[in-house]
């Protein structure tokens, strides 16, 4: 039983996922206007951690060559053969994909329901299938994949674009490259055997230094901007400190571009989503108290 929670956990990259919904409940608690009761809400996280799973394991099946060439991912289950290929498993993943949809539709909106499918297509198709293997602008447009979560947390709560939700989704989208080029300098080898052309191991050391650190200053400013527009105490020190840890420790990468310090910077960006996230929760809480 242990064993198949576990691969159902990696298969569907449930961590990732997880940030992912949490990203989308953000979105609605950004965004102003009457928000939609907590069932819908949870529902819409629900649909968006079930859109990300089946984003993520036709990752885990398309990538199953790839996969068994890095040491990181040499455990996948498709990798190890413990998965058999099979068209049945796209086939199962576009069904849970389609379910989710669904649940997003029935309890964000239609709308709603656009930006999760489109965030699915991003991580799945155009960086999976189209970029990933031909293009250091992989990461980048992938970014967009977090993106679009927020906006179907906000359209859930308003349809049109407000200030406060675009700017988290922008700090979405340069959250993502620094995150996982800071995990590719620190597995370098990894993606060098397996020829993913990652921005780490296809440019001087200087230049990928220089762009994570310019991507967590970027986004650090950016997430700031929400306290101009009624943002209160939690949401600032949510945003403050987060965004001070990351623009430090890729300060501290650029310094000195060892292993050491980009898995340091990796962790950093994973602390500042979760401060950010939680920050405007629990400013959205305090500020709907009576």
């Amino acid at each position: 039983m242990l064993a198949a929670i576990h691969t159902a956990i990696s298969l569907l990259k449930l961590r990732i996922g997880v940030a992912i919904a949490a990203s989308a409940v953000a979105g609605v608690a950004a965004t102003s206007g009457a928000a939609p009761a907590w069932w819908q809400t949870a529902g819409l996280a629900l649909a968006v951690l079930g859109a990300s799973g089946a984003a993520g394991a036709f990752n885990h099946y398309y990538e199953r060559d790839l996969d068994r060439l890095m040491r990181r991912t040499q455990a996948r289950p498709f990798a190890t053969g413990q998965l058999s290929a099979s068209w049945w498993w796209p086939a199962g993943f576009l069904g849970l994909l389609l379910v989710s949809l669904v649940l997003a539709a029935a309890t964000g909106g239609t709308l709603a329901a656009v930006f999760v499918f489109l965030g699915a297509f991003t991580y799945g198709i155009v960086y999976t299938v189209w970029l990933k293997r031909r293009s250091v602008w992989n990461i980048v447009v992938g970014g967009l994949a977090g993106s679009f979560a927020v906006l179907a947390g906000a359209a859930a709560v308003d349809p049109a674009p407000q200030v406060v939700p675009v700017a988290l989704a922008i700090v979405l989208f340069l959250w993502t490259p620094p995150h996982f080029w800071s995990l590719a300098a620190a597995k370098g080898d990894d993606y060098a055997t397996a020829g993913v052309p990652m921005l780490p191991i296809v440019v001087p050391t200087h230049a990928w230094t220089a762009a994570i650190l310019s991507h967590a200053v970027a986004l650090f400013a950016i997430s700031l901007v929400p306290l101009w527009f009624g943002k209160g105490l939690f949401y600032g020190l949510g945003a403050g400190l987060g965004g001070t840890l990351f623009a430090w420790k890729s300060v501290k990468l650029h310094r000195a571009p060892t292993k050491q310090n980009a898995m340091g910077n990796f962790f950093a960006s994973l602390t500042q989503l979760m401060l950010l996230v939680v920050g405007v929760v629990l400013d959205a809480a305090v500020g709907s108290w009576p």
